[in-house]
C-alpha cells in the first residue's frame, strides 16, 4: 500500500514513524516546509517527500490528512484533482461535524473521506517530537457518516491495527464532538484557566505532583486549539457552563461548611474516577 501523509508535524511524522517499517507499506510525505521534508528523509520515515502535493499523491491509494482542521477543505479543493479514482482519505482532526460534512459535500464521487481520531498527542509540536510509540496506549475512534462504504470503514479499522492502538471504537460525528468537548477540550480550558488565574511564577519551587499533573496540558498549541474550540463552540460552551455550575455548587458547600455534601462530592468523584483506571 502506498500511503501519503499530508503534514509532517508531530502527528503526521508519528504516523510515518510507526508505518514506514512495515514491509507492505510505502510512505510518501507532503509538507509546506522543505526542511521538514529533509528531516523526514534523513530519519528514513518516508520514501519520497515534496512541498508540491501534485508530484506524489497520485501514487497513493491512502491519504492521511494530518493538517490543522481549517486547512483540510482548502487542501481538498486544490489537490483532489491529482488523486487516482478510488483513493481513500482519512482526516485525523480533533473535531468532526464541522469538518467532515463540508469536505464530503465537495469531494469527488470516486473518492472517499473516512474520519479517524487517534486519541493521543504531545504538548510539543513539530517533527522533532514525533514518536512511533505515541499510539501504543491510545484509544482510536472511527467516525463514519452515511456516505462511507464498508470498505473504507474496514480500511480505517485496519489502519488502527497497523498503528497498534489499544482500543478501536466507532462514533458518529455528533457523539464524537460531544465526547471530545468534555474529555479533551474542557480539560484544556480548565488547565489554561488555572495557569491564568493569577501570576503563579513565584510558586515554581514549591509545586507538587498534583499541580504538575493537572496543568500538563496547559502547554498548548495556540493556533491549533483556537481552531478546535471555535469549530466545537456550542458543545464546549455547554460543557464549560456545566463545569461552572459544579464549581459553584462546591464553592457554596464550602462557604456553608456543609461537610456532608463535600464528602458526598469527594466520594462521587472518587467512584467515577475509578472507572477510568481500568
Amino acid at each position: 500500500m502506498n500511503i501519503g501523509i499530508i503534514g509532517l508535524g508531530l502527528m503526521g511524522a508519528s504516523f510515518a514513524k510507526r508505518l514506514s517499517p512495515q514491509k507492505d507499506k510505502t510512505i510518501y510525505g507532503i509538507d509546506q516546509n522543505e526542511q521538514t521534508i529533509q528531516t523526514a528523509l534523513e530519519l528514513n520515515i518516508i520514501k519520497e517527500g515534496s512541498t508540491d502535493p501534485g508530484k506524489l499523491i497520485k501514487k497513493c491509494n491512502l491519504i492521511i490528512l494530518a493538517l490543522y482542521p481549517t486547512m483540510i477543505k482548502p487542501w481538498i479543493v486544490e489537490n483532489q484533482q491529482y488523486l487516482e479514482s478510488g483513493t481513500i482519505l482519512m482526516d485525523i482532526s480533533g473535531v468532526k461535524t464541522n469538518i467532515v460534512e463540508p469536505v464530503q459535500a465537495i469531494l469527488r464521487e470516486d473518492l472517499e473521506l473516512i474520519s479517524i481520531h487517534p486519541m493521543c498527542g504531545r504538548e510539543s509540536r513539530g517533527i522533532d517530537f514525533a514518536q512511533a510509540d505515541i499510539f501504543d496506549n491510545a484509544n482510536y475512534i472511527i467516525v463514519p457518516t452515511n456516505k462511507n462504504t464498508p470498505t473504507a470503514i474496514e480500511a480505517a479499522k485496519q489502519l488502527g491495527k497497523d498503528l497498534r492502538v489499544k482500543n478501536i471504537s466507532i462514533l458518529s460525528c455528533e457523539e464524537h464532538d460531544r465526547m471530545i468537548g468534555f474529555l479533551s477540550q474542557l480539560t484544556h480550558v480548565i488547565a489554561v484557566s488555572l495557569m491564568n488565574t493569577h501570576d503563579n511564577s513565584h510558586l515554581v519551587e514549591y509545586t507538587g505532583d498534583s499541580f504538575r499533573d493537572l496543568t500538563r496540558i496547559a502547554t498548548i498549541n495556540e493556533d491549533l486549539w483556537s481552531e478546535l474550540f471555535l469549530l466545537n463552540k456550542d458543545i464546549l460552551l455547554d460543557e464549560i457552563d456545566q463545569f461552572l455550575d459544579a464549581t459553584k455548587h462546591f464553592r457554596d458547600s464550602l462557604e456553608k461548611e456543609d461537610i456532608d455534601e463535600m464528602k458526598r462530592l469527594f466520594i462521587q468523584s472518587t467512584n467515577r474516577r475509578k472507572l477510568f483506571n481500568k
